[in-house]
């Protein structure tokens, strides 16, 4: 082989090892970016499951109040 063959070769693969190592930091980057959408899906999730809880929580208030009024105005009518 001629010496000009084996520079255009290392030159090849040295583009290849380059475009390698930006390929693997860019994965990581990917990766990094995939761990921090799984941590706020996950926060999102325990949020909305409290939120749900407490709107149940609202819901059964709100019901035991609605027959708190209704038994007071059942007495006021009796009064009558």
């Amino acid at each position: 082989m001629s010496l000009e063959v084996l520079e255009q070769l290392e030159a090849k693969i040295q583009t290849a090892v380059d475009t390698i190592t930006l390929l693997q930091m860019e994965l990581e980057e990917v990766k990094q970016k995939n761990q921090n959408l799984e941590q706020a899906t996950t926060s999102l999730k325990d949020n909305c499951s409290d939120l749900e809880q407490q709107n149940e929580q609202m819901r059964q208030e709100h019901e035991a109040w609605q027959q708190r009024i209704r038994i007071l105005l059942g007495k006021m009518e009796d009064v009558e």
